[in-house]
């Protein structure tokens, strides 16, 4: 019996009981049809007997073709937990528990799903669960998790890997990042649903920059973005094409997309075009417009289609993980488990953005907020409440990549690169690899110090992303600036990550209390820092800055010097 519907109040198919429906394509078809005779099928390698999920063409392990869907118990220990309190979906109400659960076959094999059948305070990091199924359509049964009435005590939890173990080697001893600079940076008006259209603030943050950089549009040779036209939500402009059609550069290179390492990763691109002399001079720019588009779709002024959940969605959509405010709290919930401490060390990173915010006049919130504040605001999804979570804004930023060979011709003191961070040492998943982190976020910092004789102890002000604060405290762990699980030990009472500390963190406010303009106003804020230019926020004599993008996988980071 066909027992799917359409949500009238849009957004997306859902079952009777609210869920999306997933989109089963060739790869996964099977799997959500497993259900059907209660039985969980998992892809199993039938050379080495690992399981894997979602199904490959491939063991990942062996590498062997010889992957099928095989039957497991359906018994398995949750290994993250987060209770969604925000009203995601319309049909699909808070709370519930969403949970990241490690098969008993093979810990490595892991589903996000539900936790049902029971209260929150009986589900934690170790609780052992059995699978249960729901029918969502005539071939989709969505497998969830009830408490396993079978099992006693807690269940065994996996070990963190060592992933700086797989840092490679420099590949050359002629270092890219020598061959650029960055001469140039501008940024639109900032705010909370301007109402404008993107492009006319991808414009004003592109003519700025290349105002500041003292360089004429037409010598302009290279253009470079993050997402590029692919994303929907308010999260591009449109990408390289319409922008060029309105400026009219005639580059002799463009790159826009979203499988970079992190959103700054666009910018690498534009640097390694540079020291390849495809260009000399390229502007890369990222434009936001999320608050004017939620606005829209409220006022019903932008139509949602109904559609199935597909793509990375189609995994977490029909457990109302909807947001990577849950991803991100199912990897907090699991580092608190490890390594002890709780929300008030996420505070302080909230507390100091918010401080450091007043002294910055375009951030777009700047009223103090106290620790106390923090932790008695409304629960989005636990541990991370309201004020763990970024600012929804308008605004693009731009920044100007040229040979550094022009750069003492410039207006401005130049900024140089002295290395990135980018490789890939992590499963390149939310919820099949690391879990002590924000995934993505080790493997680039490692990375980035294999190319320099630099060290934590060099930098002056660090620049990190918050799309969310353990997404801060995942990055000062991942730099070295204290031990795995000692952010709390370093972060303290907060002096040491505030203006005069030992570590000034976003003296801007971050995307916490400045606005999300999505990883370019980090790199905006360490050129402006070491510059000796951002008033009423200044770090004295930094000349080193650390600046990491990237909200999840992937990631990367840049190291730029004065």
């Amino acid at each position: 019996m066909r027992t799917s519907a359409i949500d009238p109040r849009g957004g997306r198919v859902s079952s009777p009981t609210g869920r999306p429906v997933p989109q089963p394509t060739p790869r996964s078809a099977e799997f959500w049809a497993s259900g059907a005779d209660g039985t969980l099928r998992i892809a199993t390698c039938g050379a080495c007997g690992r399981r894997t999920h979602p199904q490959p063409p491939m063991c990942p392990h062996c590498r062997s073709r010889d992957v099928m869907m095989r039957p497991v118990s359906g018994r398995g220990v949750v290994v993250a937990v987060t209770v969604n309190e925000q009203q995601w979906l319309p049909s699909f109400p808070p709370p519930y528990i969403i949970a990241i659960v490690a098969l008993e076959e093979d810990s490595s094999a892991r589903l996000t799903t539900n936790i049902v059948g029971c209260d929150r305070t009986d589900v934690e990091i170790g609780t052992r669960v059995r699978v249960l199924f729901e029918q969502a359509d005539d071939d989709i049964w969505i497998p969830l998790f009830e408490l396993d009435p079978d099992a006693t005590g807690l269940g065994p939890v996996p070990e963190p890997e060592d992933v700086t173990a797989r840092v490679r080697p420099m590949a050359s001893a002629q270092k890219f990042e020598s061959a650029v600079a960055i001469t140039g940076v501008g940024q639109s008006q900032v705010g909370r649903r301007l109402m404008v259209d993107p492009l006319t603030l991808t414009v004003d943050a592109c003519t700025a920059a290349v105002a500041d950089a003292g360089l004429d549009l037409s010598d302009i040779d290279g253009l470079a973005t993050y997402p590029g036209g692919s994303l929907g939500g308010g999260l591009t402009e449109g990408g390289t094409m319409p922008v060029e059609e309105i400026l009219r550069l005639r580059p002799t290179w463009v790159s826009g997309g979203s499988e970079f390492p992190g959103q700054n990763g666009s910018i690498m691109a534009a640097m390694l075009a540079v020291a390849a002399g495809l260009c000399r001079h390229v502007l890369c720019f990222r434009t936001v417009w999320e608050s004017t588009h939620a606005a829209l779709i409220r006022d019903g002024r932008w139509k949602v289609a109904n559609a199935r959940a597909t793509g990375m969605m189609e995994g977490r959509a029909p457990y109302g993980a909807m947001s990577a405010a849950n991803w991100i709290a199912l990897s907090a919930s699991h580092y608190f488990h490890r390594y002890g401490g709780g929300r008030e060390t996420l505070g302080r990173i909230a507390v100091n953005a918010r401080t450091n915010a007043a002294g910055n006049p375009e951030a777009v919130y700047r009223d103090p907020i106290t620790l106390d504040d923090h932790l008695g605001a409304r629960m989005i999804s636990s541990p991370l409440g309201l004020y763990d979570c970024d600012v929804p804004v308008d605004g693009a930023v731009a920044v100007i990549v040229s040979a550094a060979e022009t750069a003492a011709d410039g207006r401005q003191p130049p900024v140089y690169v002295e290395a990135v961070g980018t490789q890939i040492t992590e499963t390149l998943s939310w919820d099949q690899g690391t879990l002590t982190h924000l995934p993505q976020s080790l493997g680039p910092s490692a990375h980035l110090w294999s190319r320099t004789d630099f060290r934590p102890e060099h930098v002056d002000v660090a620049l990190l992303y918050d799309g969310f604060t353990f997404n801060a405290l995942s990055w000062l762990e991942g730099l070295g600036f204290c031990e795995l699980g000692g952010a709390g030990d370093f972060i303290g009472d907060g002096t040491a990550i505030a203006l005069g500390g030992r570590l000034p963190l976003n003296p801007h406010g971050g995307q916490l209390s400045a606005g999300r303009l999505h990883g370019y106003g980090f790199v905006r804020e360490a050129v402006l820092q070491l510059r000796h230019q951002a008033l009423g926020r200044q770090v004295e004599g930094a000349r080193l800055a650390a600046v990491t993008a990237g909200g999840g996988v992937p990631s990367g980071a840049l190291l730029l010097r004065r």
